[in-house]
Parts: C-alpha cells; sequence; structure tokens
C-alpha cells in the first residue's frame, strides 16, 4: 500500500495534504497478522470529504483488554466511556470492538458528546454482535464541535462487512489528523511452543506532551495472557514510552492508548512476567510502545529534527525527568535547534529552571561525544566550529550529567519551526 500521495509538483504529501516530515520513515513497515484482529476502514465526511477517516477494529472472543489515557480534566466523552468499561476489567469473552474517528474530537461538546458516544458505539454492537460494554471509541480532531456521529453511524454496517485481517495500514492512515505519514510498530518473540507477534499503530503530531497516552495508539498481541497481567505489563512501560515524548507540550482532550491481547498464539499462556518468556513479552511490548512513541516525534508538526535527552546523575529518577523534560519542552532550546545554533547555554538555563537538584559546578552537557561544558564552566575543549556543524544533522543528543547522584532519564523532542505555527493556525479551517 502507498502511504504517501504525490501532489501535481511530485512532492510527497501527507493525508492532511502536509509535506511528509523529513524525519518520516521510509515506507509504512510490514506488520505481521495477529490472529482475532479485523480492521476496517472508510470515509464518512466527518470534516473532510473524500478522505478516509472512520476505522472498525474488531477483537475476537476470549480476549482480554488494557489501556491507559490521558488525565486531562477536560477529557472528551469517548475517554470516560473507555474508562468506565475497563474499570470494572478487561475481560472480553464475547469479543470487543474499537471504533476511531478523525476530524471531530467530541470533546467539550456537553451531554451531547456522550449521545453521541452512545449512538455510535451502539451501532457497532449491533453491526458485529459485540457487547456494547465491550466497545470502546476514540475521536480525534477539533475540540468544541459537535461530533456530526450520524455520518459514522451511517457506515457502520459497510464496515463490518468489510473486516479483514490484512487491514491494519489503511487503520494507521485512516486514524491521522496533521499526521503526514501513517505510524505502525511490531516484534516477535518465540513462546513456549510458538511464536508471539505484536503489532501496533498510533496517530499522533501536535498537541503531544506526557500525560499518558499523549496520542491514540493501539497495540494487539496474539498472546494468552490475563487481563490484569496485560496491564501490568502496559502500565510498566508508559514512563518510559509514551511518558518521555513532547512536541509542544500541550496535552490533548483525547488520548488514548488500548492494548488487546487475542489469545491466538500457539505458544502457553503468559502466567508470569517474570518468567523467561513473560520478561521478553514485556521488553518487546515496551520496544513497540517505544517505536511508536518516537515516531509521533518524528511527525513533530514542522519538525526538521529529532532530537535524544539524556540526564544522568540526578539525585533521583523523578528529577532527572523534570530536568529532560525542561529541557526538551524549553521553546528557546527548540527554536535554538532548529535554527541549528549550538547555544548550550539555553541547556544550563533549562536545567536551573526544571525545580530539580542541580548543581552548576557538578554540571557536565554534551552535544553527541563532545563535551560543552563541565565543572561550572566552558570546557577546555570546546570547539564552536565542530559543535556547530554537529547541530546541522536530523538526528541529535543532547546529554547532561548533574553529578549528583543515579538518577536517569531519557525523553525525545524536537525542534519548534515556523512550521508548526503554520499548521495550528490554520487547524480549524
Amino acid at each position: 500500500m502507498a502511504w504517501q500521495d504525490r501532489s501535481a509538483g511530485g512532492r510527497m504529501m501527507g493525508k492532511a495534504g502536509l509535506s511528509v516530515s523529513p524525519l518520516a520513515p521510509a515506507r509504512f513497515p510490514d506488520l505481521p497478522v495477529i490472529a482475532g484482529v479485523e480492521f476496517a476502514s472508510g470515509a464518512a465526511g466527518v470534516k473532510y470529504q473524500d478522505r478516509t477517516d472512520v476505522t472498525l477494529i474488531r477483537i475476537a472472543p476470549g480476549s482480554t483488554l488494557a489501556g491507559a489515557f490521558t488525565r486531562s480534566s477536560t477529557r472528551a466523552a469517548c475517554i470516560l466511556d473507555n474508562q468506565a468499561k475497563l474499570a470494572g476489567g478487561g475481560d472480553a469473552p464475547e469479543g470487543a470492538a474499537i471504533i476511531v474517528n478523525s476530524g471531530n474530537a467530541n470533546a467539550f461538546t456537553g451531554a451531547q458528546g456522550q449521545e453521541s458516544v452512545d449512538a455510535v458505539t451502539g451501532a457497532v454492537a449491533r453491526a458485529t454482535g459485540v457487547p456494547a460494554g465491550r466497545v470502546f471509541s476514540s475521536s480525534t480532531g477539533v475540540i468544541g464541535e459537535p461530533l456530526p456521529h450520524d455520518r459514522i453511524v451511517a457506515i457502520v454496517g459497510a464496515l463490518a462487512a468489510s473486516l479483514d485481517a490484512g487491514g491494519i495500514a489503511d487503520a494507521a492512515r485512516a486514524i491521522m489528523t496533521t499526521d503526514t505519514f501513517p505510524k505502525g510498530a511490531s516484534a516477535v518473540i518465540e513462546g513456549e511452543g510458538g511464536p508471539i507477534r505484536i503489532a501496533g499503530i498510533a496517530k499522533g503530531s501536535g498537541m503531544i506532551a506526557p500525560d499518558m497516552a499523549t496520542m491514540l495508539v493501539y497495540v494487539f498481541t496474539d498472546a494468552a495472557i490475563a487481563a490484569p497481567l496485560l496491564q501490568q505489563a502496559l502500565s510498566s512501560g508508559l514512563d518510559t514510552t509514551f511518558n518521555a515524548i513532547t512536541v509542544d507540550s500541550d496535552t490533548s482532550t483525547s488520548d488514548a492508548l488500548i492494548l488487546a491481547a487475542t489469545g491466538r498464539s500457539p505458544a502457553a499462556p503468559i502466567t508470569s512476567l517474570e518468567s523467561g518468556v513473560g520478561a521478553a513479552f514485556v521488553t518487546a511490548l515496551h520496544g513497540v510502545m517505544r517505536d511508536l512513541a518516537q515516531l509521533v516525534v518524528r511527525d513533530g508538526e514542522g519538525a526538521t529534527k529529532f532530537v535524544e535527552v539524556q540526564v544522568t546523575g540526578a539525585a533521583s529518577d523523578a528529577d532527572a525527568h523534570k530536568v529532560a523534560m525542561a529541557i526538551a519542552n524549553s521553546p528557546l532550546v527548540k527554536t535554538a535547534i532548529a535554527g541549528e545554533d549550538a547555544n548550550w547555554g539555553r541547556i544550563v538555563a533549562a536545567v536551573g529552571k526544571s525545580g530539580a537538584q542541580a548543581d552548576r559546578d557538578r554540571l557536565t552537557i554534551r552535544f553527541g561525544d563532545m563535551v560543552l561544558a563541565e565543572n561550572g564552566w566552558r570546557s577546555p575543549s570546546y570547539d564552536e566550529a565542530r559543535a556547530s556543524a554537529y547541530m546541522k544533522r536530523q538526528d541529535l543528543v543532547i546529554a547532561v550529567d548533574l553529578g549528583l547522584g543515579q538518577g536517569a532519564r531519557t525523553v525525545w523532542t524536537c525542534d519548534l519551526t515556523h512550521g508548526y505555527i503554520d499548521i495550528n493556525a490554520d487547524y480549524r479551517s
């Protein structure tokens, strides 16, 4: 499937007519089919005409579910509905379904928001035979506009009739909003008696800041694993994946992560996350989560640089996180990166404002393998020309050692360019 469309001039274009991010991978990956999961996508005209904007996912009976959602106090009706449904447990003896629309967030829409959720999930339940209590919905797009749910309901029957185990790539594209490329990642591990497969898709480009989940993410595995263990495996990876990225420091009202395990692998069930297979499953799952999280940063609105921020030597992991995010979210740091300016003084300022314990005279700052500052002063080996040349790379590493303890954290961000303003200034038009 071609996931990038060419405009008349031959330039690679994304779904919303935006130029594809220069940080995008060369192609959408070949994701493994996950037995027990089917996909269908279609055009409902939620906001745009002639554009796929709805995805239906059916998950087989006997599956288990886990999830994580935005902690925004103004979260959308679909988030509240999903949280309420998962609060009773993640078992899906009669199966489950997920329906996603792009173009409208169904957030800050009053009582009508829940009415729209009920209308859409009810239509899915009738069309698929899945209990309404196991139908989950996600909406992404403009906030404050009533969701034209009748348009979605009108195509649910056709979607249900076209469900296909091989439709994950189309689903990844249908959930995009200002994304310039669809995002997918996968892993396969060897279980006891056969392979265990994991595949996931995500959308996210702007309004990305860590407060779980910072995007829409759907991950599927054929592992046989109880719902509490599945939730534990998911939750244990949040802080080092989806809560370790930022594009613009803004948390969405509608972010959700749903993980489904169908139990269709020939491998023996995972009964402990401390066993060899259990630990391997957790590592693989977190790897998929990290890959998806980093793809979101690589598609940051207007981004031209992918930046890894490594903080070590902090008094605690929590302090390391504070420092890393202060650097990653600083407009001064991000615009310096966009301008390819080796202004390490911006890093010093971000550390100082972070609220974490810090000592000027113990601080070390590196760009890549170059030491720029140490012992409270510019490093004697500092080379401005070499540092400036490094800043021209697309992928950058900024490392800070606080010299205080064993706390550490790595986060990922991007630069801040005028493209971000262009995209968001025109977002509702």
